[in-house]
């Protein structure tokens, strides 16, 4: 299967190559347990993916190829699970929640990663934390390996395209903040063309 193929070779081949540093929370760690809402989009705003008809997402065969391996992630990182995502014509929005402990358990893990970050403030201890924890059991390691297999099956189908260098994500923590992100994906296709917006 191309796409198990290109996920076991990634993470050898790719694992220091692609440094995503820039939009980071510089404490926190993004190895640990945690709901994130990730955004990835095509350079140029390039509509690689498909196009939207009657407030629908329509694929091309990239997007259909996107949409599979977005699917296919906690297959290859069993440290996450996946809740609400869309792929759009010229990006990409997705919940991604790493839960090392199985908990499957949304409420808790929010509530312990709130807690994370009243002891950092507490401790001070902004400078010091790790950036993205164990190398390849990581939110940049998943995000770099999703890219990149999509990268190589596009450059196969002779359908190459370039993606932004740097992915947007932000750190969920509150059932609110969840919901709202939740029903802000739900609703991209719909709100397509009022969307300046990315990153909500």
């Amino acid at each position: 299967m191309l796409y198990l193929f290109i996920f076991e070779s990634i993470m050898n081949k790719f694992s220091n190559k692609y440094n995503i540093n820039s939009t980071r929370l510089k404490y926190w760690d993004y190895g640990s347990d945690g709901v994130y809402y990730v955004t990835i989009c095509i350079k140029n705003r390039e509509h690689v993916f498909g196009e939207i008809e009657n407030n629908k997402m329509i694929y091309s065969e990239i997007g259909a190829y996107a949409d599979k391996c977005w699917n296919e992630i906690p297959l290859h990182f069993p440290i996450c699970f996946l809740d609400e995502y869309i792929i759009m014509p010229d990006h990409i929005h997705g919940i991604i929640i790493i839960d090392k402990k199985k908990d499957r358990n949304i409420e808790k893990i929010l509530a312990t990663q709130a807690s994370q970050f009243e002891q950092l403030k507490l401790k001070k201890d902004f400078k010091t934390k790790n950036k993205f924890g164990t190398q390849s059991q990581n939110l940049g390691s998943i995000i770099r390996g999703y890219k990149t297999a999509i990268t190589t099956y596009s450059t196969i189908q002779n359908k190459r395209f370039f993606w932004q260098r740097l992915f947007h994500d932000r750190i969920l923590r509150t059932i609110k903040d969840y919901c709202i992100v939740k029903t802000y994906i739900k609703n991209n296709p719909i709100n397509w063309n009022d969307d300046d917006d990315f990153f909500l």
